[in-house]
């Protein structure tokens, strides 16, 4: 298999089969560490999947489209109507985590209680869960293990105080409640499950968040037009959002872009630049008026 091979496929994909760049994207994100274990098993010298996504996109001019971050105010109303919502509620503690890590979905779904660390208060990040379509049935998905894409990815989180209270709480009702004993892989004891005590699968967070977003400003037109005032309203978004408002909140209040790349894990921190110190007009702001006010050059 050969660089040239995995590239004609995607092009294919892209130009014969119709797919969109962001499906293409998704087929990527299994090929890629696939291939990867066969280099470290040494079957392979080279992963030929390495670049291919990025070629075939750029070919077809296939930007990545721009994520934005929630804002404060839009993250604050998000989290403080899930707390008070006796429907939602239940995924306080998981969005919490999401916030409060910058984790990938993923890893997010797939972290055990084998994973944390309470005593020190600290998260560690060593694989992710993968949910996709069983090879022996077209109508049946299945979670896998998978290791992180680079060593980048693997990495130890410090818990906010936040995140270090939502996990006491959890691990707390769980001790009570029972803790989960579905196997992926060889691995169980997973922290955030479903009403059936699996893991959460990706798809169904998206569904939850849209539902909560569309029950708030549902309800919060309701409210602002008896109160007479603009309803404040939360753009939809995916649960990918999560890990790129932590990164954008990280942004604003640290300066070292090495912590920020290490607790994101990226491999490269021209990905910490690019793709989530996006510029917010509001910090923007406060950051020129104060240099406006520290610069006597005038």
């Amino acid at each position: 298999m050969k660089y040239s091979d995995v590239l004609f496929f995607y092009t294919d994909l892209i130009n014969n089969q119709g797919l969109q760049i962001n499906t293409l994207e998704t087929i990527n994100t299994v090929l890629r560490p696939t291939f990867q274990l066969a280099v470290r098993d040494d079957i392979i010298r080279k992963n030929p999947v390495d670049g291919a996504y990025c070629e075939v996109k750029k070919r077809n001019g296939g930007a990545r489209k721009t994520r934005r971050a929630l804002t404060v105010d839009q993250q604050r109303k998000f989290m403080e109507y899930v707390a008070k919502n006796p429907f939602f509620y239940h995924w306080y503690p998981f969005f919490v985590f999401l916030l409060g890590t910058g984790c990938r979905i993923g890893e997010a779904i797939g972290i055990r209680w084998d994973d944390i660390d309470l005593d020190n208060r600290i998260i560690d990040i060593n694989h992710s869960l993968t949910y996709y379509q069983r090879a022996d049935d077209s109508y049946k998905c299945e979670f896998r293990v998978s290791l992180p894409k680079t060593e980048a990815g693997n990495r130890r989180i410090p818990m906010m105080q936040q995140v270090y209270d939502v996990l006491q709480e959890e691990y707390e009702r769980q001790k009570q409640e029972g803790f989960c004993v579905e196997n992926v892989d060889g691995m169980t004891n997973f922290v955030f499950t479903n009403r059936f005590g699996m893991p959460h699968n990706p798809a169904a967070v998206n569904r939850a968040i849209k539902r909560i977003v569309d029950t708030h400003n549902s309800e919060e037109e309701v409210a602002a037009k008896k109160e007479k005032r603009e309803p404040v309203m939360i753009p939809r978004f995916s649960c990918h959002i999560f890990r790129h408002t932590f990164a954008s909140r990280f942004c604003e209040n640290e300066t070292n872009i090495k912590v920020i790349q290490e607790v994101m894990g990226h491999a490269d921190v021209s990905t910490t630049m690019n793709i989530y110190a996006e510029a917010n007009p509001d910090v923007t702001k406060s950051v020129i008026e104060k240099l406006s006010k520290n610069m006597d050059i005038f």
